[in-house]
């Protein structure tokens, strides 16, 4: 079983497609289909079904899942301790939300490169969910997700606490107008794609209005899910700090929201079994020191 097999696996079970691998792993998509159908046919078994929206694991491919995160995570965790030598240097892969990547990182990521330039650190974003199956299978080496997250492999720090708002089109410009709304003048939810926990939360927000079958569009960019709502498509639910920096400000309302809706902690993770080599070592450094998180 080869172990690049494996990885084109894993890129396949978490993009849900093979275009998606392709472009997630930097190669053709015939390569992609081919590692595939070489591990099928080693294992002996379908391990994806195919469809028109995509590909979905098999029970063949659920029960190697597990197995294959492993043995990729423990490759590159092999290789990178092999390296180490006490010297921060070398690849450091970090995964982010979107909204936290757009307000939080760049001044922390601008400290952790000159104190470490010899690190390569590569950042991208995804979904918590995402962002949590990477961490665990190796992809990444750490990551800032939305807490809670109670994982018996993950390691968590409080990196920064979020005031989540509710953002909507001018036209409405209280919760009492969106609660007043008809089912031709409610809102439409706009959400990025399943696996948000923003997401999960607006979903419970809109329910609370009075409004649990609001349509639900989906956005990939935070510059456009704001776009949308100032041009009165519908609402969203983000942190009030990437709203009040957004060029968009003026001509969206931001919606105060009770303490349980609005508070969460945004959470660095890493594997709590992985060896914690240099480069990690220093973000993670850079993390605790970084007064600006205090203050969040």
């Amino acid at each position: 079983m080869e172990l690049t097999d494996l990885t084109t696996f894993l890129a396949v079970a978490r993009t849900g497609g093979i275009t998606r691998a392709a472009e997630e792993l930097h190669t053709v998509q015939s390569n992609v289909t081919q590692r595939v159908k070489a591990l099928e046919a080693e294992i002996g078994a379908a391990l994806f079904e195919r469809h028109s929206r995509g590909m979905t694991l098999t029970g063949a491919g659920r029960r190697l899942l597990p197995y294959a995160q492993r043995m990729a995570a423990l490759s590159r965790e092999a290789m990178l301790a092999a390296r180490d030598d006490g010297e921060p240097k070398g690849p450091l892969s970090i995964g982010s939300m979107e909204t936290t990547a757009a307000v939080r990182l760049p001044s922390l990521l601008a400290e952790f490169h000159r104190r470490f330039p010899q690190v390569s650190l590569t950042l991208r974003t995804a979904t918590t969910a995402d962002l949590v199956a990477g961490v665990l299978d190796g992809t990444f080496d750490g990551a800032f997700v939305a807490g809670p997250i109670e994982h018996g492999e993950i390691a968590a720090t409080i990196a920064f606490r979020e005031e989540l708002v509710l953002v909507s089109a001018r036209r409405w410009p209280s919760l009492a107008s969106l609660r007043a709304g008809t089912p031709e003048s409610g809102p439409t939810a706009l959400v990025f794609r399943t696996g948000c926990t923003y997401r999960q939360r607006l979903e419970q927000v809109l329910s609370e209005l009075g409004w649990p079958s609001a349509t639900r569009f989906e956005l990939g960019t935070l510059d456009g899910m704001i776009g949308c709502v100032a041009a009165g498509m519908g609402v969203t639910l983000l942190p009030r700090a990437v709203v009040e920096r957004s060029e968009q400000r003026e001509n969206v309302h931001i919606h105060t929201l009770d303490r349980a809706w609005s508070r969460v902690d945004t959470l660095f993770i890493h594997r709590r079994s992985a060896h914690q080599y240099s480069a990690l070592g220093g973000f993670l450094s850079c993390l605790k020191k970084d007064e600006r998180i205090a203050a969040a």
